[in-house]
């Protein structure tokens, strides 16, 4: 198959590459390039890509492949906070662009990489996929608006299917520090504190990136009629977990560690727990590996190889929000987060 993967130079897409490649596919990326240079160890591979803002693709961009990916978006619950007119405009006004210039191209398929976030408060029982939504941030809203919209264009001609990925994890050549996982295991390897910024009882799913990638994957390829128009929560049911018992798993991994919680530690109204097992009876392609304990095994060796230290960890190379401010202040990114001069590598 030939597919374009949109944010191909991100978190998850600079993993995802190798894996679609490896399984015989032709990957042409698309990317806006708002982190390139942030990077932990080697540079990713090189991809053929467009360097382009979601919000201006157009159907000739799109014309002669078979899936489309979406990766591409505002990628987390703070940085969609600093501006949620934005973050509105990105993850829901830019899929639905992507969507609709895709369908006008004849692509096929439409995989979307949507979130568990947009369940929100659920508490403490496991949801499926029946879930109501009750998002709590603009990120989470701004997949519910984009699910819905994507899910207005489908017909016997184009295909969305909706990944609500549980929370990533997992080592990247474009590294976020921001996520809980890999946050805790830098915290713990940088100062040899386990740092907890909640009272840590809040329910998370948790998901290594290479699981997601494999998800994607499995519904590229598996037969319309299995997916067309289906949502999938992304992960694996056991994989559950409160952010206190993650701590746990870094101080036990990561020598020296312990763990200490921040003077404002609170409650997290973000709070729930999914059923993951619609996909893996549905989608038999699917068999996701990773487990939180091997995932902080991993953190744990890549950031002593590279030789992390706290300030990159919570600096503009590993923190999406701290990255984007630090554009803004330079003058090469406006308001709306759209280039305003040639991006410098940090």
């Amino acid at each position: 198959m030939r597919i374009l993967v949109t944010g191909h130079d991100g978190y998850i897409g600079t993993r995802l590459i190798p894996l679609f490649r490896a399984a015989g596919h032709d990957v042409v990326g698309l990317d806006s390039g708002l982190f390139s240079g942030c990077t932990l160890g080697p540079d990713p591979d090189f991809v053929p890509a467009l360097k382009l803002d979601i919000r201006d693709v157009r159907p000739s961009q799109l014309e002669g492949y078979d899936a489309v990916v979406h990766l591409a978006g505002i990628s987390n619950d703070p940085l969609g906070d600093l501006n949620p007119a934005v973050t509105y405009d990105i993850n829901a006004r830019g899929t639905l662009l992507v969507g609709r210039a895709a369908k006008a191209a004849g692509v096929p398929r439409f995989v979307f990489s949507s979130s568990c976030s947009l369940y929100g408060a659920h508490g403490d029982a496991p949801i499926d996929e029946s879930a109501e939504f009750h998002p709590v941030t603009p990120y989470g809203e701004s997949k519910v608006i984009a699910e819905r919209e994507l899910a207005e264009l489908a017909d016997d001609d184009f295909s969305p299917v909706f990944l609500r990925n549980a929370t990533a994890y997992g080592v990247s050549p474009r590294l976020r520090g921001d996520l809980v996982v890999n946050n805790l295991t830098g915290y713990a390897v940088t100062t040899g504190e386990v740092y907890l910024k909640s009272d840590g009882t809040p329910w998370r799913p948790l998901v290594h990136i290479e699981d997601i990638a494999r998800a994607m994957l499995a519904v590229c390829e598996a037969p319309r009629e299995k997916i067309h128009l289906k949502a999938y929560n992304v992960g694996r049911s056991a994989e559950n977990y409160r952010i206190r018992d993650v701590a746990a798993i870094v101080e036990e991994v990561v020598p020296g560690g312990r763990v200490v919680f921040a003077d404002t530690a609170g409650p997290d109204k973000r709070n729930y727990r999914v059923d993951c097992d619609r996909i893996a009876e549905e989608i038999p392609g699917f068999r996701p590996v990773w487990t939180v304990r091997k995932g902080v095994e991993e953190l744990y060796l890549a950031y002593v190889a590279a030789g992390l230290t706290k300030e990159e960890l919570i600096g503009s190379r590993f923190q999406r929000i701290q990255r984007i401010q630090q554009l803004m202040a330079d003058g090469l990114l406006d308001v709306t987060l759209r280039s305003a001069a040639p991006m410098r590598v940090p």
